[in-house]
């Protein structure tokens, strides 16, 4: 997995607590001021994983004839997305559905008539190189597939990006915790708190709308994974350290 670009944003929040806890006070000991703050890390990584759905369509006038033509059909578009390097335990049959299609009378004068079976079979492929998704949606449309659904984009390992977003998240809250000590006439004293609030964003589904056979001489589909962006963000809490009044 390869971290191309680091970049951390700008805290959310962060004010001054004197005092800062909300619980009932001792009289007799004195408050200890704090200061709080929040900050976000972000990370960019290049994918190196997809998942592609796809699939076969077919009609005919019964539902075993519509049901044998996608077998076939759909066989076939295994048989080519195999040959392209793909192992068997990558390609999984996520959805199979037989619809009749029925016509009705718009005068009502006759019962609802059943025209013809429309039959869909998709499968999902888990594409642990991401430099075969053209050549897997090439050989599917080629081999009788007529729909992509979905691709989507994501990464095997991202708890090194995470604890390297949330190492950017760390640094940038003491930062702002450390000027606003001295802002405030004094220094930042011992960590007292820091909780970590992960905001990995998963990678959402490219949509594609439902393509024909491709012809044989038409270019491959081109295809750019782009980067996928894991977030971290802290919740620190610090003690305040006021310098010492003049005597």
């Amino acid at each position: 997995m390869r971290l191309d670009v680091w970049k951390w944003t700008a805290a959310a929040a962060f004010w001054v607590l004197l005092p800062a806890s909300t619980h009932a006070q001792d009289p007799a000991r004195p408050t200890v001021p704090q200061i709080v703050t929040s900050a976000q890390g972000e990370v960019r990584v290049a994918p190196d994983r997809a998942t592609i759905v796809i699939g076969v369509q077919t009609r005919a006038a019964t539902a075993a004839d519509a049901a044998a033509q996608n077998s076939r059909k759909q066989r076939a578009v295994i048989d080519a997305i195999k040959a392209r390097g793909v192992p068997a335990e990558q390609i999984s049959t996520s959805g199979f559905n037989v619809i009749p299609e029925t016509r009705y009378d718009r005068e009502g004068q006759a019962a609802p008539r059943t025209t013809s079976y429309l039959v869909m079979n998709t499968v999902t492929i888990e594409l642990r190189r991401t430099e075969l998704v053209g050549p897997v949606i090439d050989a599917a449309l080629a081999a009788g597939a007529n729909q992509i659904n979905s691709l989507s984009f994501g990464i095997a390992g991202s708890d090194s990006a995470r604890r390297a977003a949330l190492t950017i998240a760390v640094a940038k809250a003491k930062a702002d915790a450390d000027v606003m000590a001295r802002a405030a006439g004094g220094s930042l004293g011992p960590l007292i708190e820091l909780i970590a609030a992960d905001v990995y964003m998963p990678p959402v589904p490219r949509a594609m709308m439902a393509m024909a056979k491709m012809d044989a001489a038409q270019e491959s589909v081109p295809v750019e994974p782009g980067q996928e962006v894991v977030r971290a963000s802290v919740n620190a809490r610090w003690q305040f350290l006021p310098l010492s009044a003049p005597r």
